[in-house]
């Protein structure tokens, strides 16, 4: 299997100040995922079961061109190739490139050569075999760089099935999305209910509302977001919904089959709001289809337009918790 590319400016751009220090904040360990089409970042796609379910899965992907060009990518598997990388490692070469990069001359002579990238084997020092490697290749106004990021061993056959089956499988929407337009308020909300309790409840109506609840033995303590933007399924709330309780009125709006609720642990919520570094220009929450997942998208547009940029695709999903697990 093969894989080499040099990435654009903004490919190069978005990864280390978007992307990479999102997924850092979210696990230690992504998946790279290289098709004719896509470059993707995947975290716990392959999650081990735990006391906690899986953890948050994480999925950006880009188009091919949007990142890299010169790009080829090549195997036995559809032409389709995967592996490991520590994400701070990742990050650390692509400074590292960059700051090689940003020696050449200024502005009026040739511009500087693109930052390659290329999937090797190598037999280090010290080492009987051949390791996989991830190597960046710089070249600066006086030095040349050559970067070794150390990788697992590509993913087999019956290994990027998985991978697939498990993406396809994260691309389903919830009915009804909507968008939280003030962040910081979700995020100060967050910061308060985390020290209360470990389990979060959330709600989401097809009227525009996301309520978060968390409850212990002796106080329950939660806040609403309402009439927010709505993409997919709506309903008219109910008029005399308003003079009941937020509580009350969430549970009203499940029995009607308008709403959703599902419970989430805390921690995972925590982690996903870090996505926020990727800096989005919308984020919407669902919740999927039986109560399957949380589900957290991140809209980006086009550069100056509010025209959604279709060559970027960033999401989180949350697994859902029993009541007991608490």
């Amino acid at each position: 299997m093969k894989f080499k590319a040099s990435f654009t400016d903004d490919g190069i751009s978005l990864l280390d100040k978007r992307f990479l220090p999102a997924l850092d904040k979210v696990g230690r360990v992504c998946h790279v995922y290289l098709t004719p089409t896509h470059a993707m970042l995947l975290h716990n796609l392959l999650g081990s079961a735990g006391p906690d379910g899986d953890g948050p899965q994480c999925v950006a992907q880009f188009a091919k061109d949007l990142l890299f060009r010169d790009y080829s990518v090549s195997s036995r598997d559809a032409n389709r190739v995967a592996f490991s990388v520590d994400v701070a490692l990742l990050q650390r070469a692509l400074r590292s490139a960059l700051a090689v990069h940003a020696q050449w001359p200024a502005a009026g002579d040739a511009p500087a050569p693109a930052i390659q990238v290329k999937l090797v084997n190598k037999q280090t020092a010290g080492s009987r075999s051949a390791a996989p490697f991830l190597t960046f290749e710089t070249k600066g106004a006086r030095s040349a760089v050559v970067q070794d990021v150390p990788i697992s061993k590509p993913l087999s056959r019956s290994d990027v099935a998985r991978l697939q089956e498990a993406l396809d499988a994260a691309q389903e929407l919830p009915e009804t999305l909507v968008q939280v337009p003030d962040l910081p308020q979700l995020q100060n909300l967050v910061d308060r209910l985390k020290n209360i309790g470990d389990l979060l409840t959330v709600n989401v109506t097809q009227y525009g509302d996301l309520h978060l609840q968390v409850s212990t033995s002796l106080v329950t303590v939660g806040s609403e977001f309402k009439r927010l933007r709505i993409l997919g399924v709506r309903a008219n709330a109910p008029v005399g919904d308003q003079n009941v309780s937020a509580t009350t009125r969430m549970e009203m709006a499940v029995e009607r089959g308008e709403a959703l609720s599902v419970q989430v642990s805390m921690k995972h919520l925590v982690k996903s709001l870090q996505c926020h570094l990727a800096k989005p220009d919308c984020t919407f929450y669902g919740i999927a289809p039986n109560g399957a997942c949380l589900t957290v998208i991140f809209q980006y547009f086009i550069p100056g337009t509010r025209v959604t940029d279709k060559s970027i695709s960033f999401y989180c999903r949350l697994p859902v918790l029993d009541p007991g697990t608490n």
